[in-house]
């Protein structure tokens, strides 16, 4: 099956209510519908959207695939985010729409095989993932200030070096930083420092994640994971984490933390490792803004890095409009 993402100039995003006798009838979904025999992705999304909405697509790219076993069938869908389309949006077949907010997705009845796919949305296309703070704190909280300006919305505050206390105070400077700019920040850490740092989430490092038997922050904190292998990423989507980071995809200068670096999975592996799991995974190691579509095409949610994203760049703006996620 195949679904298109449609956001309109303010954001909000376009669902369509199943019909009460069909599966999973009285539901929302995004539009789209089964491939024809012989059909590929792209002209079977084409057809779908001018069949049900009425519209002529005129770009699109990947979003998330999603595989979910329903008691009565399987089903695997393919998820394209629709950036651009001619004609006016209707339901051609009588069906109702409605345009939400993102936020607004969350709380919709809706099929579980499209809870990932909100996930997603709810997600920006870069993930920044801070370098060593240093000694010199308002120095790093200023270059902070200076990737959110530039577009980052995603956080993650990366500083083993640090003493628990001292990184509960450096990260609720951090969060003050990022919820002026309209960020998100995940403190990488133990997740008992959660309620102290005023974080939004927790990003676990791999040996805590293959340690966690169950999911340690509570359902409205994001909750990522670093992974490196099959079995990692089954931990993860096993413990119910949000999203993941996958690494390293490309060679990389150096390993944060001092570890041996790991030779590269390439991007051949990287797509197979992202079909194990219904989860959004960026691409890390030796990722840069330039790598977004690469990403997007072998199923990822787009990249994280630290010295691209760091610099300044505007990465967090590559993305077709759809508000701030």
């Amino acid at each position: 099956m195949v679904a298109g993402v449609l956001a309109d100039a303010g954001g909000a995003i376009l669902v369509a209510r199943r019909f009460d006798h069909a599966h999973q009838g009285g539901l929302w979904e995004f539009p789209g519908g089964k491939l024809e025999a012989g059909e590929d992705i792209r002209s079977g999304l084409a057809r779908e959207l001018a069949e049900e909405i009425g519209i002529r697509v005129t770009s699109a790219r990947p979003l998330i695939r999603v595989r979910h076993d329903y008691p009565d069938r399987g089903v695997l869908l393919d998820v394209w985010r629709v950036s651009g389309w001619q004609d006016r949006v209707h339901g051609r077949e009588g069906q109702e729409l409605r345009w939400l907010s993102v936020d607004a997705l969350t709380e919709l009845p809706m099929p579980a095989a499209d809870v990932p796919v909100v996930t997603a949305l709810r997600l920006p296309d870069t993930y920044l993932v801070t370098p060593s703070p240093g000694t010199d704190w308002d120095a790093f909280l200023a270059a902070l200030a200076v990737g959110i300006d530039a577009g980052v919305e995603l956080v993650a505050l990366r500083a083993k070096e640090l003493p628990a206390r001292d990184l509960v105070s450096l990260c609720r400077r951090a969060v003050d930083v990022c919820r002026a700019g309209g960020a998100r920040l995940l403190i990488n850490g133990d997740p008992a420092l959660l309620d102290a740092s005023g974080a939004d989430g927790v990003h676990l490092d791999s040996v805590r994640l293959m340690a966690a038997t169950s999911r340690p922050v509570p359902a409205g904190s994001w909750l990522a994971a670093s992974c490196h292998d099959a079995r990692e990423l089954d931990q993860a989507a096993r413990i119910g984490a949000d999203f993941v980071v996958l690494s390293p995809v490309a060679a990389t200068i150096s390993h944060p933390g001092g570890r041996p670096k790991a030779s590269p999975i390439g991007w051949q592996r990287f797509q197979q490792l992202v079909e194990r799991v219904n989860l959004p995974v960026f691409a890390l190691g030796g990722m840069g803004p330039e790598h977004l579509a690469t990403a997007w095409e072998h199923g990822g949610q787009g990249i994280a890095a630290i010295r691209s994203l760091w610099q300044g760049s505007d990465a967090g703006k590559q993305s077709p409009p759809s508000g701030r996620r």
